[in-house]
């Protein structure tokens, strides 16, 4: 039985929002997780190699530290090369990952919206996203200098005791809730870039504290969220770190330990990609509320499709 469309195109208070973005994420969790698996295969096996090399280096360089033989040798430098290497992969994958699935978000609400639930086929929502790339690639370039200019800020806000933390983080949910509707603003409407920031820029000023606020509540509770699935990974790894401990595990050469490690690392790194998709639908949902606040499209087609029944 296909689940029931929850009507984004509404003008809702925060607590509203905060309700139908849990309502959004248990609907539509399962199909959605699809997609993510679908088209990040090749970089999820990517995270699993990063993964690999990292614990391969750490494990290493603690034996090296506790053989006492920790110098610059060979392999001490093999070692640092797994980490290194493996560093730098992962903040390609992170980059591509984080503009990947901040577009397959924003564009499976997209279709969601204009299909009225979740009956569409997945494969559209990559589509969707392969015909907006070049565009999609440029919006990403001009966030450049943006977050440059959020950096100097952020240090000049460091230096301001109290009163500049609080405008730290109320700059970067701002930038946050900014730059997610102004990507929608764009895919959405397919207005150019620069029409994109812009609107985004009216839409969120002009409503500063709920989109500050959806941002900061949701943030947290997402954070904590992840949290509590990172627990499992977690205690399973502390569990057996403590058999090995306890038992004194070859861990060197323990083939068991390498693949327990490996995979609790991937899956960390597999929750932490997923968590952009999560961070993405906020400002979804952020979006429809604030275009029908501002215009009130959905309210006066309503009204529209009651006077043609009327007449």
């Amino acid at each position: 039985m296909q689940n029931k469309y929850l009507e984004l195109k509404i003008n809702r208070d925060f607590g509203d929002i905060i309700t139908i973005y849990f309502d959004f994420f248990k609907q539509n969790i399962k199909k959605f997780s699809n997609v993510f698996i679908r088209y990040n295969g090749i970089f999820l096996i990517g995270l699993l190699i990063i993964s690999y090399l990292l614990v391969s280096g750490a494990i290493g360089l603690i034996h090296q530290e506790n053989s006492n033989a920790f110098s610059a040798s060979d392999n001490n430098m093999s070692y640092y090369m797994y980490i290194g290497f493996s560093a730098i992969l992962f903040f390609i994958i992170f980059l591509v990952t984080a503009l990947l699935n901040y577009s397959l978000s924003t564009s499976y609400m997209i279709h969601y919206d204009s299909a009225n639930g979740n009956d569409f086929d997945k494969t559209n929502v990559w589509s969707f996203v392969k015909d907006k790339l070049g565009k999609i690639i440029l919006f990403v370039l001009i966030l450049i200098p943006i977050y440059i200019g959020f950096m100097i800020v952020s240090v000049i806000c460091a230096i301001i005791p109290i009163i500049g933390i609080f405008a730290q983080y109320i700059l970067q949910f701002f930038l946050a809730a900014w730059i997610g509707v102004s990507f929608f603003v764009m895919l959405k409407e397919g207005k150019d870039i620069g029409d994109s920031f812009s609107e985004g820029w009216h839409l969120v000023t002009k409503n500063f504290w709920k989109s500050v606020g959806v941002n900061l509540i949701l943030g947290i509770l997402i954070g904590i969220l992840i949290l509590l699935v990172l627990m499992i990974p977690g205690i399973l790894i502390g569990l057996y770190t403590w058999h090995v401990v306890e038992n004194d595990v070859a861990y060197t050469t323990d083939i068991v330990t390498k693949i327990i490690y490996t995979l609790g690392m991937c899956s960390i790194l597999i929750v932490i990609t997923f968590s952009h998709c999560l961070s993405q639908f906020i400002n979804g949902i952020l979006y429809f509320t604030l275009h029908e606040k501002t215009y009130n499209t959905n309210t006066r087609n309503k009204i529209d499709q009651i006077g043609n029944l009327g007449a």
